[in-house]
């Protein structure tokens, strides 16, 4: 398709790095340069040539989010959660982007939570923040933290407005309504209050963006007076606070990729020294959790997917384990309650919860009907109960709410996501809708598990066209989850797949540990065998088939590009770390040091540098047939920096230039992209209307 807008050129300005007696020209580098008028300049021609370029897709686009808005309840509540003498719930409202956070008085007898089933306030509702009336006046809001004291008098809250993630903590009086002076800028997030409400703890960055500090503010004293409590020296390492459920302690936790120590202060004794519990070993992690006498410790020592074993909660010291280590069976959390622990896991790369009964032998896993499921605790401030929340969902189950009893084994389900009819005016059915679970064989022998959902009359002649997404990194596993949104890809005979590649955590430890580090690149030709295998399996065809992921997900889609551009018709990269080198090169960049266990150190290792250079998919890219490619970022972006694809997508220019390359740059957002629901839904509008157009469904 022709425009008459201009394909941006970006000018090139040759910047040499030199490593390792290796000397590379960056023609780009200047995009780096945020407050550069010439930057903004080059994004906003960008953008503008995206817009021209798409043009022809604007009615689908607005098909496609009034479809997504006609499926979703708009005015809506949440299942309320009870913490003390209130229930907690959020709202929305139809036409508003974002939540109202309330709250009402638990009555007398009443155990069960109140219902309303058209999203109405409650009767006696108390709105504690109203997410739009803080957002008026700003393109972009986001909430970090939001934390009730312990008397429910206080409530400690911080906002971003740019999306940098960099939030101004404040405190508001539920009795008066009243905020405070208290105001604490730059803070990130995680707070924790004293158990007299009297003392908030709160989160700091470094220049690197690096959480390092955990402060003490006393409530109705100036920020100024705030008292550092802990401050992480180790670049690797970063810092969170919370107290535990039992609202015993505060819990201070220093973390690096594969190390952690972990710190306690009495929440009676807000101004005590932090106590450790076990210093730290290179290589060991481990959490914590109160419970009663004891400290509850979730631990990899010598335990690859992890053990839970307890020690003493007033002097620390051996480990005796409560459950051992089982090879395949990857334990992720513990949550303590008095009379029960429920352990968060995973196995054959599914989420599951395990019950242990106190005082008992008897431990038990919860079971769930369909074979391919997501499941996972939900908020339980609750320390007194016999009741746990969790959320369950699959590619076909809505997200649903259930209340579980710990003691008779029953589960009731409280409430699940309503999914509206669609434009024909038919109601959702999960009959209509078939979710399966395939397998790949990557080039060393690994099987690859995928997950698949589409129409159940959807042909296996490999007529339909797919959409396969991966992300690969951190141990995060893209476990199956529902979107009203994918059905409008679903009933336009779309497959939508997940490649489950080495370097999450969907198998357990070893399956993250094979896919970073010097083993990286089996994230990629793992997700090259996905595509393959649908292929050769009669889903789908290469020219039918479109790659999305995003941050590292947006390398893999980088380095698939690469490693085999006639996989696929076309890539989606949003927020994309396509320049991974460059940037793990540079220390002072926002997270480069606490990432180097993750990729390796390029400054003081050859291997790791030649490595790296050898898949990052700026420093490879070829002068070859790519498929088309819409790379999303946000120019206020922390974690992935928005130069990384403004250069990529320029060098592709240059050196393939026969591509069809489209750059679309949120200049008021940040690593999540639009913060409002609606203007979250039209992004996602835009995407899948690129994506069909791909497979001559526009």
């Amino acid at each position: 398709m022709t425009t008459s807008t201009p394909v941006p050129v970006a000018k090139r300005v040759p910047t040499e790095r030199i490593h390792h007696g290796d000397t590379v020209i960056d023609e780009y580098a200047w995009l780096a340069g945020k407050e550069d008028p010439e930057t903004i300049a080059y994004l906003t021609a960008e953008n503008a040539f995206t817009e021209a370029r798409t043009a022809h897709l604007a009615g689908l686009r607005e098909t496609l989010f009034t479809e997504t808005r006609q499926r979703t309840q708009e005015t809506d509540l949440s299942v309320p959660t009870r913490k003390g003498g209130y229930w907690y719930y959020t709202r929305t409202v139809e036409g508003q982007q974002y939540g109202v956070q309330c709250r009402r008085a638990v009555r007398d007898g009443e155990t069960e939570p109140p219902v309303s089933p058209d999203g109405a306030p409650l009767d006696g509702e108390e709105v504690l923040l109203d997410g739009n009336l803080l957002a008026e006046g700003h393109d972009f809001f986001s909430l970090g933290a939001f934390d009730v004291s312990p008397d429910a008098r206080w409530l400690a809250y911080s906002t971003d407005f740019s999306g940098d993630e960099r939030f101004t903590l404040r405190v508001k009086d539920l009795t008066t309504g009243e905020v405070l002076a208290d105001e604490v800028p730059d803070t990130f997030y995680g707070t924790a209050w004293s158990a007299d409400a009297s003392t908030l703890f709160y989160v700091t960055v470094d220049e690197a963006w690096r959480p390092y500090r955990v402060w003490r503010h006393t409530i109705g004293t100036p920020a100024a007076d705030d008292v550092i409590v802990y401050e992480e020296a180790d670049e690797r390492f970063w810092v969170g606070v919370e107290l535990t459920r039992s609202e015993k302690f505060v819990v201070i936790d220093a973390h690096s990729k594969i190390t952690s120590e972990v710190r306690v202060i009495p929440a009676g004794n807000p101004t005590g020294e932090p106590a450790v519990v076990a210093p730290r070993r290179q290589g060991v992690e481990y959490s914590v959790e109160h419970h009663g006498h004891r400290f509850l410790i979730l631990h990899n020592d010598g335990a690859e997917d992890f053990a839970l074993a307890y020690t003493s909660a007033d002097a620390p010291g051996d480990w005796v384990p409560l459950i051992e280590h089982s090879p395949g069976t990857r334990l992720e959390a513990v949550d303590a309650f008095a009379n029960h622990l429920v352990v968060s896991l995973r196995s054959n790369g599914l989420t599951g919860l395990r019950v242990l009964t106190i005082g008992s032998t008897d431990a038990y896993d919860i079971e769930f009907p369909e074979p391919i499921h997501s499941v996972g605790l939900d908020s339980n401030p609750e320390y007194q109960t016999t009741e746990v929340r969790f959320r369950y969902t699959s590619l076909i189950t809505p997200d649903s709410v259930y209340d579980y009893d710990l003691v008779t084994r029953e589960m009731k389900l409280r409430k699940r996501k309503p999914v509206r009819p669609g434009p024909d005016g038919r109601e959702f059915n999960p009959d209509d809708y078939q979710q399966h679970r395939d397998w790949a064989v990557a080039d060393d022998g690994t099987r690859v598990p995928i997950s698949l959902v589409c129409r159940a009359d959807t042909p296996r002649d490999g007529s339909a066209p797919c959409v396969l997404y991966g992300y690969g990194s951190y141990e995060a596993s893209m476990d199956p989850w529902f979107s009203i949104a994918r059905l409008s890809l679903l009933d336009r005979g779309v497959i939508f797949a997940v490649a489950h590649v080495r370097g999450g955590g969907e198998l357990g430890r070893r399956w993250y540990d094979e896919g970073k580090l010097l083993a990286k690149k089996n994230t990629f030709t793992d997700f090259v065998a996905s595509a393959r295998h649908l292929v050769k399996a009669g889903w789908t065809t290469a020219d039918r088939l479109v790659a999305r992921g995003g941050s590292a997900g947006g390398l893999l889609m980088g380095a698939v590009a690469n490693l085999a551009p006639d996989a696929f018709t076309g890539i989606v990269a949003q927020v994309p770390f396509v320049d991974a080198l460059n940037s793990i090169l540079d220390p002072s960049l926002p997270l480069t040091v606490t990432e180097w266990e993750e990729w390796g150190n390029p400054l003081d290792d050859p291997e790791v540098y030649e490595y790296m250079k050898s898949y990052t998919p700026y420093e490879n890219v070829q002068p070859v047939n790519y498929p088309a490619i819409l790379a999303v970022t946000s120019l206020n972006d922390t974690r992935v920096l928005y130069h990384e694809p403004a250069k990529w997508i320029a060098r592709l220019r240059a050196v393939a230039p026969q591509g069809d390359y489209l750059l679309k740059t949120e200049m008021g957002a940040g690593h999540g992209g639009p913060s409002g629901r609606y203007d979250a839904w039209k992004e996602e509008a835009f995407v899948n209307a690129w994506t069909l157009d791909r497979f001559g469904l526009a």
